[in-house]
């Protein structure tokens, strides 16, 4: 069997514990709720973290605390930061870059999403790309749109990229890219011509988890993304009872094409980052 990165997003920037009582939104409920995902087979953890009132943060106390728990409890598992920017101040995005996290999120280029404008502009993203390069961070290039490969491969051009990102397609999201399969495989076919060296993956929103990882693993994808972040159920009538049973369902879909739960040590591996 292949081996596959399982990502986890924790938390994000959107649900709140009203929506699903099982979303991690402190640092001690963060560093358990990704323990427990790890066990279950995820070696990627992709953090939001939250004010004490539950709207998005960037501090970066915050920040090193859940990456210290995470390194101590979860030996091995990448840690990923975001850089996203609902309800954050776009000059506080990448506070936190100093901590030097093996990963951190990176959008290209600004989308519409459900009700406000996802804004991403070229200073930020160079101001974004350039923290990342000067900490030996590898970006994970959030594709929203076609253009956001383009925007990536001018960083590359710059040299403020190496030619080896990780490219994550997000479909799903209401006013951006729908989850249609054969968008899938135009923005694969682009990818493959601007940035042909990357690894990849696709994320799919709510009711889209489950078939966008289908269709990754189908397109035998470098690896698969769940989480309480992007979905917080298990079926439509259901809340999903942790991150942990989100990371079940996706490994026992990987069983399906013959895929396993890569280690932390190959999921490095397969990333190009240190062991």
């Amino acid at each position: 069997m292949r081996p596959a990165v399982i990502t986890v997003a924790i938390t994000g920037s959107v649900p709140r514990k009203k929506d699903n009582p099982a979303l991690p939104v402190t640092v001690s409920e963060q560093i358990e709720s990704t323990h427990e995902a790890f066990e279950a087979g995820a070696s990627l953890v992709h953090i939001h973290v939250r004010n004490p009132d539950e709207s998005s943060s960037s501090d970066p106390a915050l920040f090193a605390q859940v990456q210290e728990g995470i390194r101590k409890h979860c030996p091995g598992m990448i840690v990923q930061f975001s850089t996203g920017g609902r309800g954050r101040d776009q000059a506080a995005r990448g506070s936190a870059l100093y901590l030097k996290p093996d990963m951190a999120s990176l959008s290209t280029g600004s989308v519409n999403f459900p009700t406000i404008v996802y804004e991403n502009s070229p200073a930020l993203v160079v101001d974004l790309a350039t923290r990342m390069k000067e900490n030996a961070i590898l970006p994970e290039i959030e594709v929203f749109d076609l253009s956001h490969l383009h925007g990536a491969r001018r960083l590359v051009d710059a040299g403020l990229m190496s030619e080896r990102p990780h490219v994550q397609f997000v479909m799903g999201v209401k006013n951006a890219m729908p989850a249609e399969e054969h968008l899938l495989d135009i923005l694969l076919a682009a990818m493959k011509r601007v940035l042909p060296n990357a690894t990849w993956t696709a994320a799919g929103i709510g009711r889209h988890q489950s078939q966008v990882m289908r269709w990754v693993l189908e397109r035998g994808g470098d690896g698969v993304r769940t989480g309480l972040e992007d979905n917080i159920r298990i079926t439509k009538d259901r809340l999903a009872g942790s991150n942990a049973e989100l990371v079940k369902v996706a490994v026992d879909l990987c069983a399906e094409y013959d895929v396993r739960p890569a280690t932390p040590v190959e999921a490095r591996s397969m990333l190009g980052l240190a062991a």
